[in-house]
């Protein structure tokens, strides 16, 4: 029976949901005020694509390099670092004078938001549960939905777009300036058996007198794990079923199934809905019943959704199967991240959360991109069936990698010391 985790102190885990929230806020900005920024710049709708391209760039590179940096700056230091990052970023949108710079000022955003999201989520993935493990990521939902409220709150007082950006990067700025108070709290407060960047075995105490041998793991051992880049692709097939499905669903309830639109936003609206409210109860359900059992049972259900979706009939019958794909997809991502020491070792476990969450970002831009060119090819019928090829593919990948147990580094060899047992190995993530 797994040791259940350490209650984790309130103000980090405090700390931690408000940085979730922050993450999604600016992701829910620019929808609402690409066309008045459009129209500033002077500048085709389809310039917007620099923008999220720019911006992809940057989150795809600092979610990986977070990954295995984490054991030279420190969990704190990163946070506080790349929270400030996106701070500044954010205040150049708001007072960019052209686009090309507020194309600069998105790869900058997606540095500091990409390493502070692998940066999290390596950190919580030991230090918290699975309740807030899905929790926090209901959050970041959360910061999804405020954003438009407050751009559309910003736009009816007739005080322009960029003041939208400047409120977001005032309330980034103080949420970096509580990590930075707090840069030694959060080393502290990683529980016995895990620490940010520096990964013990379950189980043993990291103030066990420090008498435990170390062992230090090389990137290249790292990055030749077959379960390291099983993971990773199954981060890619779930960020790109979750991502298609609502970007997709509205084209294909209005054309394919016949759905005013008034309707279909509001069915779109449902399936992100079903997403926030899996993930607040299934972080309940996934700590009573284990990770293990939650997730095979949500993967599961994707696969069951994506044919509801794919089945030709009724609009209800694709309503109801994107509920359930969103509702049933709700724990994966955060319990995949959860469960990676088990896959990888807890000595890659860092690295490896840095590179699935990168893979993240790929699945979530190349592949919906590609599914779009899929369907205006063929029809906005083929959803339902790529949905379920990705559902079942992901299932299979996520059954191999389970079956092939990760195996930690041995203990050195130490001269005088043969035949002898000094205690337990301490893995410790080598920076090289």
């Amino acid at each position: 029976m797994s040791t259940p985790p350490p209650r984790p102190r309130a103000a980090l885990l405090l700390l931690a949901y408000l940085a979730f929230v922050s993450l999604g806020l600016p992701d829910g900005l620019l929808g609402v005020g690409w066309p008045s920024i459009r129209a500033d710049f002077d500048v085709p709708t389809e310039a917007v694509g620099w923008v999220l391209t720019a911006g992809t760039v940057g989150y795809l590179t600092s979610s990986v390099l977070a990954g295995f940096t984490l054991a030279r700056v420190g969990v704190g230091a990163l946070l506080a670092g790349s929270t400030l990052l996106a701070s500044l970023a954010l205040t150049g949108y708001a007072t960019s004078p052209v686009l090309v710079v507020l194309v600069g000022c998105a790869l900058l955003l997606g540095l500091g938001s990409g390493a502070v999201d692998s940066g999290l989520n390596a950190y919580a993935a030991g230090a918290f549960g699975a309740r807030h493990m899905n929790w926090l990521h209901a959050f970041f939902g959360l910061g999804v939905a405020i954003g438009p409220l407050i751009m559309t709150a910003v736009l009816s007082t007739g005080l322009g777009w960029r003041w939208g950006y400047g409120i977001i990067a005032a309330a980034q700025l103080v949420l970096a300036a509580a990590f930075a108070l707090t840069v030694r709290a959060w080393h502290r407060g990683v529980p016995a058996g895990t620490e940010a960047g520096t990964t013990v075995q379950a189980g043993l105490s990291a103030t066990d007198g420090g008498s435990a041998p170390v062992v230090r793991v090389p990137i290249g051992e790292t990055l030749r794990l077959p379960a390291v880049w099983s993971g990773t692709l199954a981060f890619v097939l779930y960020v790109a079923i979750e991502v298609s499905a609502g970007l997709w669903a509205f084209l294909l309830l209005t054309e394919g199934r016949g759905l005013s639109a008034a309707v279909a936003g509001g069915c779109v609206s449902a399936y992100w809905g079903s997403l926030f409210v899996g993930r607040v109860v299934q972080g309940l359900v996934a700590e009573r019943l284990g990770a293990g059992l939650v997730l095979r049972v949500s993967l599961a259900g994707m696969a069951v959704g994506a044919a509801l979706i794919a089945v030709p009939g009724p609009a209800v019958l694709a309503v109801l199967g994107l509920v359930v794909v969103g509702f049933a997809a709700a724990p994966v991502f955060p319990l995949l991240t959860l469960t990676t020491a088990e896959r990888v070792g807890v000595a890659h476990a860092d690295r490896a959360i840095g590179l699935q969450i990168g893979a993240a970002g790929v699945g979530a831009a190349l592949v919906p991109a590609g599914l779009g060119v899929l369907i205006g090819n063929t029809s906005v019928q083929v959803l339902g069936s790529a949905l379920l090829v990705l559902a079942l593919a992901l299932i299979a990948l996520h059954e191999w990698g389970t079956r092939r147990p990760a195996v930690e580094p041995p203990a050195p060899d130490r001269p005088g010391n043969a035949g002898q047992t000094s205690g337990p190995v301490l893995p410790v993530v080598d920076g090289r």
